[in-house]
């Protein structure tokens, strides 16, 4: 009977799926379909958050979020169980957009998706995105690795290849599906993922995606795009870069009417962290 009630329950959903999914294409449907079927945790609007890659990580810090490098993970085992027992959820940063010579996997990633350098990053190259079937065993280890370690969430960074000088060419639906492709690696392990950036293809994506995460939107005129995700009910986490000559009196108000949770963070991403009232 209990395996009765699963493959009925699979069959709704599928054919809810395939009905109301008709005029989407099937990468589109393929991922509505991961998200069906997969319980993921997803923050609300006003979430507080930290995000810190440098320095000895500050655990303290009073966020309901901690964002960190997944490497991080190896040589601190037990800093996510840690997290988790101060009643934090964690999201790791995995880089999916571009290569980055340091990394333990940097010798599988083959030369030809390999581009041009990330400009102000000479230890980064943009990736070929189009080359899911060369980019899917690294990939796919690296999001394992997350779930083994027990990641709430994904942070994918360098998700808009498309609009920069990649040494590719790189069409806004390339982007599209590989970014589509990302949430659900995500999605199959249990976890949420939220889109970094990119916020001209969000009508596209906030379908696939379960928040957000932005940088410097305040400084690009954008922030207004990112007001979609707490309008379906999910957060957006909005840094802003203290090197960028910002200040809170300059946008936690839009912040605020936006429900954005916004706040000023060193570019080096260290524990400093200023948040929005």
């Amino acid at each position: 009977m209990f395996s009765f009630r699963i493959l009925s329950v699979f069959l709704i959903v599928f054919s809810f799926c395939l009905s109301s999914c008709k005029d989407h294409s099937n990468g589109e449907r393929d991922s509505i379909l991961v998200f069906l079927l997969t319980r993921v945790w997803i923050p609300s609007p006003g979430t507080s958050f930290q995000i810190q890659f440098s320095g000895t990580l500050d655990e303290s810090v009073d966020a309901q979020v901690f964002d960190i490098d997944l490497d991080l993970t190896d040589s601190d085992p037990t800093v996510i169980q840690r997290l988790h027992t101060s009643g934090k959820k964690v999201i790791c940063y995995i880089d999916v957009g571009s290569y980055e010579n340091y990394r333990s996997d940097a010798s599988k990633f083959p030369p030809e998706i390999l581009g041009n350098v990330y400009s102000g990053y000479p230890d980064e190259q943009w990736l070929d995105i189009r080359r899911i079937d060369l980019l899917s065993p690294i990939l796919s280890a690296r999001f394992d690795k997350a779930k083994a370690k027990g990641c709430d969430g994904i942070d994918p960074d360098n998700l808009d290849g498309y609009q920069n000088d990649t040494g590719f060419s790189l069409s806004a639906d390339d982007q599209i599906r590989f970014n589509r492709w990302i949430t659900d690696l995500a999605h199959f392990r249990g976890m949420s993922v939220g889109l970094k950036n990119d916020p001209d293809q969000i009508p596209d994506l906030i379908g696939n995606f379960d928040w957000a995460i932005t940088e410097s939107c305040y400084d690009g005129g954008w922030c207004n795009l990112e007001e979609t995700f707490p309008n379906k009910g999910s957060a957006v986490f909005q840094i802003e870069y203290v090197e960028n000559g910002t200040t809170k009196n300059d946008f936690c108000s839009q912040s605020i009417s936006y429900r954005l949770s916004g706040f000023l963070k060193n570019q080096s991403l260290d524990a400093y962290r200023d948040p929005c009232p």
